[in-house]
């Protein structure tokens, strides 16, 4: 089974939410956090990505970098 993580480039997101909404098992959110430019960048907030990189495809500023882990 392949997983997968996220690394979100946070200088680069702009609260967007286009990730969020283009995950298909709900493990991304916009954070509490605020960046330098004061957006609250998103994050994964729990296990379960499955590295399909709609949220990658989905984020208009190219914030978003995908890890895929074979088990």
């Amino acid at each position: 089974m392949v997983k997968g993580r996220i690394n979100v480039l946070e200088e680069y997101c702009k609260s967007c939410g286009l990730c969020v909404a283009a995950c298909p098992v709900q493990v991304l959110r916009i954070s509490d956090r605020i960046n330098s430019k004061g957006y609250r960048p998103a994050e994964q907030f729990k296990e379960g990505c499955i590295g399909c990189s709609m949220c990658a495809t989905a984020c208009p500023d190219a914030a978003i970098e995908i890890f895929r882990i074979e088990d």
